[in-house]
């Protein structure tokens, strides 16, 4: 696969299209999007935005679902200098209000209606409550909607003379929310090169997958404010010159039809979207053979789905990142074995710094736990108009704290035990949920587990684990308490089992464990 290095995302498709003008850079809903065409479109929506009034650095919002409007919106907004500033369609109205005005956007540009919901009505009734915004547009072609003026308009005053403002790789490229499963989600400024450098490293990861003058074909229905989305699935497939196939959507009797029709070559997502892709007839019956990859993140991925992509020969990786890195800290390397797939996110990246350390920033050995610290010239910049978050999160001499506890085995694979953030006490010592999580997953009829610590008057805090069983399977809490307590020690084994048949997700795929705190508390 290979290809050019960049130093920001918005030369991708640029490059591409002066040398492979005609492949196709984006399918939706039947209609496939050239390189020639994307960069034009995009360069056109820069000369507007700029004609608009938006001055570099100003944040511009986009309110869409996986299409090809949002990633011209998106590569025009950054070739202006304004920071890109993604709204998840399925936010709340709080959720909204809460991006709206802590990015402070001058422009709001928006799809007019999915799935049920009029965004034209909501956005109106938003209107008086987010005194930054200067207009609202239609995101893609239409007439205009309530209070989205149509995009012809915006495109109208768009001068192909106008001179747009230089960007350094450094300058801020889009402004992106944390889910907030620990609090009100902060905005990470991303710099361009961050956005560029992730994408890259994706690459990197799986170059030795595609033979000379072969590219990525990907599915891609992530929500569009997510670097998974940004980076991981869009920013890697541009840079190799391949394409991205948008689905609004998961379907995954779709998505299976599409890996056939459209010969996509990498599934990349969460571990809930490729465990259910299997559960599904079509698994079996459509022609999968044009897949080279599989990867996930953000979960691990159980290691009976493990085997089961293994038996399709293609490429497995499991890759570890967050927003404020941008790109990923570790990824598993080839020939990893099923059981390292399963149960650790890979060796660190070799081109950055990448510690594990104890409470007082000191290195750990292998075997013991400590938070991953990361520092590159491409993470993010800092939390808008959250200075105090800031200097919490980045150490003077540049590291980022993730809050991911880890170990290092000895075969350089890491294991993440759990989240600082998640961690409780339990009689006094010191419980990561992720590695109960990661026994209790082991159990044949466990599909997904996840703990969360509660008040408790004896011993502080205790775990509560919820279950999600495997279809056709039955387990009781006794026969998960024994389970954990031949494995883990006492003080770890979570005092109280619910096992359901799903469990609330955040709109990546993670599992909300502040939606779980609460059903435990009640």
């Amino acid at each position: 696969m290979g290809g050019p290095q960049f130093e920001r995302l918005i030369d991708a498709p640029k490059w591409w299209a002066q040398h492979t003008p005609d492949a196709s850079v984006t399918w939706f809903e039947g209609v496939e999007t050239t390189y020639a065409a994307l960069d034009a479109a995009a360069d056109a929506y820069a000369h507007a935005l700029v004609a608009a009034g938006v001055a570099k650095g100003d944040r511009v919002a986009v309110l869409s679902t996986p299409r090809p409007s949002f990633l011209i919106a998106m590569l025009g907004i950054q070739r202006a200098g304004g920071v890109y500033v993604g709204i998840n369609p399925s936010y709340t109205r709080r959720e909204q209000l809460h991006v709206l005005n802590d990015s402070r956007p001058v422009l709001l540009l928006s799809i007019d209606a999915f799935g049920g919901r009029d965004y034209a009505e909501e956005i109106a009734g938003l209107l008086p409550e987010v005194p930054s915004l200067r207009a609202c547009y239609r995101l893609g072609d239409g007439p205009a909607v309530g209070p989205l003026r149509a995009e012809a308009e915006l495109l109208a005053g768009a001068p192909s003379a106008l001179a747009l403002p230089s960007v350094d790789p450094l300058d801020a490229a889009a402004l992106v929310y944390t889910s907030g499963s620990t609090g009100t989600p902060k905005g990470a400024l991303l710099p361009h090169l961050g956005l560029v450098y992730g994408a890259l490293t994706d690459a990197e990861s799986m170059n030795d997958c595609f033979g000379p003058g072969e590219v990525p074909r990907v599915a891609c229905n992530l929500p569009t404010n997510h670097i998974g989305c940004i980076v991981d699935v869009v920013g890697c497939t541009m840079v190799c010159g391949g394409m991205v196939a948008f689905l609004e959507r998961f379907d995954p009797d779709e998505m299976l039809q599409l890996i056939e029709e459209l010969h996509l070559t990498n599934l990349q997502h969460v571990p809930t979207v490729l465990q259910i892709l299997t559960q599904m007839p079509a698994f079996t019956t459509r022609d999968l053979s044009s897949l080279r990859v599989v990867a996930w993140g953000g979960a691990a991925l159980p290691i009976d789905i493990v085997r089961v992509y293994r038996a399709m020969g293609v490429h497995l990786q499991t890759v570890y990142g967050q927003t404020e890195i941008i790109s990923n800290a570790t990824w598993s390397r080839a020939g990893s074995t099923d059981e390292a797939l399963a149960t650790t996110v890979g060796e660190v990246n070799p081109h950055a710094d990448v510690r594990l350390v104890d409470d007082d920033g000191n290195d750990v050995a292998n075997g013991v736990e400590g938070e991953v610290w990361y520092r590159h010239p491409s993470q993010f910049l800092g939390y808008i108009n959250n200075p105090e978050a800031t200097a919490r999160t980045v150490t003077v001499d540049g590291f980022v704290r993730t809050g991911d506890i880890a170990i290092r085995r000895p075969d350089r694979n890491i294991v993440l035990v759990g989240r600082k953030s998640d961690m409780y006490k339990s009689g006094g010592l010191n419980v990561y949920p992720r590695e109960v999580e990661l026994e209790l997953e082991e159990h044949p009829a466990v599909a997904l587990a996840a703990i969360v610590g509660v008040p408790d008057e004896k011993y502080g805090e205790v775990g509560v684990a919820f279950v999600v069983r495997n279809p056709g399977s039955a387990v009781t809490a006794e026969e998960l308490t024994d389970w954990c307590k031949a494995r883990v020690a006492g003080y770890k084994v979570p005092k109280r089992f619910e096992v359901r048949d799903e469990l609330p997700l955040l709109p990546i795929g993670k599992v909300d464990k502040q939606a779980l705190k609460a059903l435990a508390r009640a």
